[in-house]
């Protein structure tokens, strides 16, 4: 068994840092009354992690190439750990917020480096094993997040969703450390200004970050305003600064060429939409079922598991459903069964229960299930081979964006809906105050805070209300899924073999497992 505990060891800090994309979903009504927080302030606390995730994981890839993924492993374990722990002592959002992005920092370290150390720990079938066990658990975060999420914060406070984090990094700094061999190899070790990209990471980052707060400030301060635009229009001018990078670096991190590639371009825009339509709208229908329908922490994470191990189950009979099949047919297929999933979800009503929800979670699972596992193979398979490591690095950018964007995007949705329901019932005096406070999770606060004779009459509107933005955001998520597949079927060639009837390449060995749904 002691050659299975570098397995263990990475395993620990992947599970750690895919749980926190969604353990933070069911805390949010909790965090928003504890730190007396806006709806803004709810989005960028789920937000900040998954997009500065996306933003560096290209750019600390290649830090690993250049320093050694256990160094870069290790580094990352102790970030994540620090952030952790600032996330859980954050006396305000903003603190939250800004703890939240230096996790995302250690996140990305730890991402880029899980599948070149497994590869480098095992050969022959034990690295099958090894992928196979790491996928599994990769898998499983989705699932776990949410409920381990409720019960945290139902049993002992949201705080302690961070600070769980801190012995379980300890554990893997140790076990790291103790029976993961250093990697450093020739010219490792140091860093080549000359050959590192830090002016297309830079601009990068900056259309990332400028494009996700643009969006965000919209629902806030209206699609007119200056700040908006202003944002947005640098938003415009990071990206083609960064491909004017790219076009003159020797060793750029995005290799232009690629985008000729019909196919590839395909799976990217799937990758980057998938997240926005299976995943997003979890945190709305989450502040949902806690808000208005009363439900624990622990019950909502329930509540949404079925999505989750939907997932779990189509994805391990993948190979077998699509036995032969081309690889557009999962993730077309896959995909559009993710937005049917979701137009399912507008069945929610002003009197639904929470078991409304689970058809459209339950057909959303499956189509995650059928498009993931293949998703990644499919794009790595498409482009040369020298180049696998560089389109796996793309593809997960996309997806980690694409969440980001989806949150943001569907955020927006969901907060002009319920503004302009409440605003236009007239039995609040400060409409805009009530509806930020709804759409920030305190329904609960804007009830109270009515004379206990309008009281029923206002519960109705706040569930009529909250019918009304999840309803908009299930559509927006719902035609997002239809259009991902169809542009699959459009795009990705047809006639290539099915992913698991490709010989292996020792290129695509480390870069082929797909890390959780939930990233």
């Amino acid at each position: 068994m002691r050659k299975w505990i570098p397995l263990i060891a990475i395993c620990l800090g992947t599970f750690m840092l895919l749980v926190d994309v969604s353990i933070v979903n069911v805390a949010l009504p909790d965090m928003a009354s504890d730190l007396h927080s806006s709806f803004t302030s709810l989005q960028w606390v789920v937000d900040m992690y998954a997009l500065v995730l996306a933003a560096l994981l290209m750019v600390v890839g290649a830090l690993g190439d250049r320093l050694g993924h256990r160094r870069l492993y290790l580094a990352g374990l102790v970030v994540f750990a620090v952030a952790s722990l600032a996330c859980g002592l954050a006396p305000d959002a903003a603190t939250l917020i800004a703890a939240r992005a230096a996790q995302g920092v250690g996140g990305a370290a730890m991402l880029t480096s899980t599948t070149s150390l497994l590869n480098a720990a095992y050969q022959g079938r034990d690295r099958g094993t090894a992928f196979g066990i790491w996928g599994a658990v990769s898998g499983g975060a989705a699932a776990v997040g949410p409920v381990l999420g409720g019960v945290l914060t139902d049993r002992i406070d949201w705080r302690a969703i961070f600070y769980v984090n801190l012995p379980i990094a300890a554990l893997a700094v140790v076990m790291t450390l103790r029976h993961l061999k250093s990697d450093q190899g020739p010219g490792r070790g140091r860093l080549d200004a000359a050959t590192l990209d830090y002016a297309g990471a830079f601009a990068f980052t900056a259309f990332s970050g400028a494009l996700v707060y643009g969006l965000i400030e919209g629902a806030d301060q209206g699609w007119g305003s200056s700040t908006v635009l202003i944002w947005l229009g640098v938003a415009a001018v990071a990206l083609l600064a960064f491909f004017l990078l790219e076009l003159r670096v020797s060793d750029p991190l995005l290799d232009l060429s690629l985008l000729r590639n019909r196919s590839f371009v395909g799976l990217t825009l799937a990758a980057l939409l998938v997240n926005a339509a299976a995943f997003a709208h979890l945190t709305y229908t989450g502040i949902w079922m806690q808000s208005v329908l009363g439900l624990s922490p622990i019950q909502a994470g329930l509540a949404v598991c079925p999505l989750a191990l939907a997932a779990f189950v189509v994805s391990g009979n993948n190979a077998r459903i699509f036995r032969k099949a081309p690889p557009q047919l999962p993730v077309g297929l896959g995909l559009v069964l993710v937005g049917v999933g979701a137009l399912l979800l507008m069945l929610v009503s002003p009197g639904s229960s929470w078991t409304t929800a689970l058809p459209g979670l339950i057909v959303s699972g499956a189509g995650v299930g059928a498009a993931m596992p293949v998703l990644m193979s499919a794009a790595l398979g498409s482009v040369p081979r020298e180049r696998v490591g560089m389109a796996s690095g793309v593809v997960n950018t996309g997806r980690q964006l694409g969440y980001a964007l989806g949150i943001a995007v569907l955020g927006t949705v969901f907060a002009n809906r319920v503004q302009s329901f409440v605003t236009a019932d007239g039995h609040l005096t400060d409409p805009h105050a009530a509806a930020s406070a709804l759409s920030g999770g305190r329904a609960q606060a804007v009830l109270a805070a009515v004379p206990a004779d309008r009281r029923d009459t206002v519960r109705q509107l706040v569930h009529a209300s909250f019918a009304a933005g999840l309803d908009r955001v299930y559509l927006v998520a719902g035609v997002t899924g239809i259009a991902a597949g169809l542009l699959v079927f459009a795009l990705v060639r047809r006639g290539e073999p099915a992913p698991w009837e490709r010989k292996p390449e020792p290129a695509a060995v480390a870069a082929a497992p797909e890390p959780s749904p939930a990233v």
